[in-house]
């Protein structure tokens, strides 16, 4: 029989999303975006499961947009998963009135999580709101676990992340989604200059790299072995 949690054991998990809805490529064009639904389900359904309490915050407070390809049925393997998935989200109350961003503190939280999308690489990797959450939970040792495109949120936070074994969304993954050769910037090859040890796994397979109090999952398809990941420490 499964031992349910007590309120001493519950975790209280920050989730930081984007509030963009758009990546802008090397055109110059918007390309729609936000985050991937998977990446938030997912992780939120673990921790609920599990007992424990997910908020979620966006720069400014804004409701975070999701892709609206991530809830497609290629996306998900069929319509029913889609759907299934889409009622998840429509559940997840938090998700309407986020709390600002740069009015958080880290103390009220035991553990961070950063779904990504695309929408990341547009806000998150140039805020420093969230560099700073980011840094402090490093140095703190607060379990902090970020995904596929989030750690472009990373590149905000100075030289912190620096010697991490890291992982995310890679060139290869990005040239297999057809959109390497329009981006500005890809992802691994900034975090690479930003002094972390890369690590890549096999293209849309679940990989994730944990280093010290940094948890890192590669793609979408991670999202689940990465929150079973913290779940180990809460």
């Amino acid at each position: 029989m499964a031992v349910r949690p007590t309120v001493d054991d519950m975790a209280k998990i920050l989730f930081v999303l984007t509030g963009s809805d758009h990546w802008t490529l090397a055109d110059g064009t918007a390309h729609p975006t936000g985050f991937w639904a998977e990446e938030f389900v997912a992780p939120r359904r673990s921790f609920t499961d599990a007992g424990h309490t997910v908020v979620v915050a966006t720069p400014g407070g804004v409701v975070p947009p999701v892709d609206r390809g991530s809830l497609s049925a290629d996306a998900n393997g069929g319509q029913a998963q889609a759907d299934a998935l889409a009622a998840e989200l429509e559940a997840a109350e938090e998700l309407r009135q986020p709390l600002k961003l740069e009015d958080v503190d880290l103390a009220d939280y035991d553990a961070v999580f950063y779904p990504g999308g695309h929408g990341p690489m547009e806000d998150l990797a140039v805020n420093p709101d969230s560099g700073r959450l980011l840094a402090t939970a490093l140095r703190a040792g607060t379990p902090l676990a970020v995904l596929c495109h989030a750690p472009a949120a990373l590149l905000a936070a100075g030289d912190a992340f620096a010697g991490y074994r890291v992982t995310a969304f890679t060139n290869e993954e990005e040239k297999l989604a057809g959109l390497a050769d329009k981006a500005k910037w890809l992802l691994q090859d900034r975090l690479v200059e930003l002094g972390v040890d890369f690590v890549a796994g096999a293209p849309f397979q679940p990989h994730v790299v944990v280093d010290r109090n940094l948890y890192t999952g590669q793609n979408p398809s991670s999202s689940g072995p990465l929150a079973k990941q913290m779940l180990e420490v809460l």
